[in-house]
């Protein structure tokens, strides 16, 4: 199946009628006729079947047949994670952690921060461009960055880790996880949390925990902690 993500599209909706951009994708580049089927979604857990009733390059318009409500998954995954230096590694996070099954994304600017400035618009062509590959129907929310003093001083529900490399007491994450809970994990830059934000973190009640028994790059730790998440629920 081929999925297509459009947000505007609605429980409500008849007909739809893409982008001039997808209507030429469509209609040129994939070469779909009138009476083709698409599958699409619109980010929020719907999966609609439409019929193309003009195949157009510039106005591609379907008629939905058939909607499927799409439950994902029992928990919620919220990762906190510091930007990395090259934004290639950051891209590859936000693919693979789509791929995996994360809820929530917030870019975090840490004391040892390197990068200091994202593109969320590419961010969010990315985490579309994985959650069509991988078939999913919840599209991750990807919120403004914001600096690590700001995002700690929020509440929390549920499960709130920190992920650093201090030697100091740790639990490995996957021996705390409950399943099917509300998650909150800090991921650090490449030299880690400073002390101060670990102190911070720990004060308001996130526990320390480590990710196996290597020194992990930030991106591998963000998706070391997304798959222990993940397989920890699957499993229960």
């Amino acid at each position: 199946m081929q999925l297509f993500y459009s947000p505007d599209i609605n429980s409500d909706s008849k007909q739809y009628a893409f982008s001039k951009e997808e209507s030429k994708h469509i209609a040129k580049v994939l070469r779909k006729k009138e009476g083709d089927i698409l599958s699409i979604t619109n980010g929020k857990g719907y999966l609609f079947i439409v019929e193309i009733i003009i195949a157009d390059i510039k106005k591609c318009i379907v008629k939905i047949n058939t909607i499927e409500q799409h439950k994902g998954h029992d928990y919620k995954l919220h990762i906190a994670i510091a930007p990395t230096k090259m934004n290639d590694r950051m891209e590859w996070f936000l693919e693979k952690a789509t791929e995996i099954g994360i809820d929530e994304i917030t870019p975090i600017f840490c004391d040892n921060s390197e990068r200091k400035i994202i593109k969320k618009d590419r961010f969010e062509k990315i985490i579309q461009s994985a959650m069509k590959q991988s078939l999913q129907m919840q599209l991750p929310k990807l919120n403004d960055a914001i600096n690590f003093k700001q995002f700690i001083n929020q509440e929390f529900t549920g499960e709130t880790y920190i992920a650093h490399c201090e030697e100091q007491e740790k639990k490995q994450l996957l021996s705390l996880i409950s399943p099917n809970q509300n998650y909150t994990i800090l991921i650090g830059p490449e030299g880690d949390f400073s002390v101060k934000e670990i102190e911070l973190a720990l004060h308001n009640n996130f526990k320390p925990v480590a990710l196996g028994n290597t020194r992990l790059r930030t991106e591998t730790a963000g998706i070391a902690a997304c798959h222990t998440i993940a397989l920890s629920n699957i499993i229960v």
